[in-house]
């Protein structure tokens, strides 16, 4: 790595389209394969539209419009200041699926992307027709982790207790974004570390945290969360959070996840009203997508196919 970064490290050529799409007032970064029902896939800390790269054309092949984000403030996308908030990067997904041209649209969202994907369907029910999640709970769930289980979650969540810190990005992205490698090595298991294809990923993680802006972007989603936990905004959110889903949700978790435990994952499902499925793979970490790409897509392709 080493020099400027830039954003066309992200626009990396495949069996895909790069477009950018203007929603809820800002420019994003898509990635699209396929026709047929939309299918938004919505990346997690510290990645970008690349975590989806294996499992896209997948998707595509099997007769569905396959499409993947860059999210606020991420990649190729635009970096605004401020939206970094809950409603608004809810609102970003619900607007891009409009922007689209489709009606609807089944979110798949990992991690942080899995939390946007819980409050998309939470807010904006009748655009998210199907939901699955990875390595992510419910908002609540996790809030309530973060009180109740001092030795557990609260300290899982240490890296983002770190993240509040002013001017932290400048950290996060230090020699060539060290940061996001450790944090990365912390979060997946053990048997996709010791791969070539977890170096290669890692490198392109830490790439596009380097570029301008993006490594602010990240953490101010973060620090949102931890600033409105006092504030009437993340009160008024909560109270939202408590309206249960009416979107079929498939729940997908490593059962090794040390960003997210199992234990605050599991129990998501008492916020769903619609059909409902828990799956945990034992061996895998945080990063689902790219541990078990090939049981992802299967579960995925299922609960497309299904309800």
């Amino acid at each position: 790595m080493g020099g400027r970064v830039d954003e066309s490290c992200v626009l990396v050529d495949g069996p895909w389209t790069h477009r950018f799409v203007g929603a809820n007032g800002s420019r994003f970064h898509v990635v699209e394969a396929g026709a047929g029902p939309l299918v938004l896939f919505l990346h997690g800390f510290p990645e970008h539209w690349w975590a989806w790269h294996d499992i896209l054309p997948r998707i595509a092949d099997s007769g569905f419009r396959a499409v993947a984000v860059d999210l606020r403030g991420y990649g190729a996308s635009d970096k605004p200041p401020r939206g970094y908030d809950g409603y608004t990067m809810a609102a970003d997904i619900t607007g891009l699926i409009r922007a689209l041209g489709e009606r609807n649209a089944t979110i798949v969202g990992a991690g942080a992307g899995g939390m946007i994907g819980w409050a998309a369907a939470a807010f904006h029910p009748k655009l998210v027709n199907r939901l699955v999640v990875l390595g992510a709970a419910h908002p609540l769930r996790l809030r309530a982790a973060l009180f109740a289980d001092p030795r557990g979650q609260f300290t899982a969540s240490s890296s983002a207790l770190r993240f509040q810190v002013p001017r932290y990005e400048h950290v996060l992205t230090r020699d060539d974004a060290a940061m996001v490698g450790e944090l990365m090595t912390r979060w997946s298991g053990p048997q996709w570390k010791e791969t070539p294809e977890f170096a290669a990923y890692v490198a392109k993680c830490r790439e596009a945290m380097q570029i301008p802006q993006a490594a602010f972007c990240a953490l101010e989603a973060y620090r949102w969360v931890f600033r409105s936990a006092l504030r009437l905004q993340g009160y008024r959110f909560v109270k939202l959070m408590q309206k249960p889903l009416i979107t079929p949700t498939l729940q997908l978790h490593g059962g090794l996840d040390t960003a997210t435990l199992p234990r605050t994952a599991q129990g998501s499902g008492r916020y769903v009203l619609a059909p409902y499925e828990w799956r945990l793979l034992p061996g895998a970490g945080h990063f689902l997508h790219q541990e078990a790409g090939d049981v992802v897509t299967g579960e995925v392709l299922r609960w497309l196919k299904s309800n």
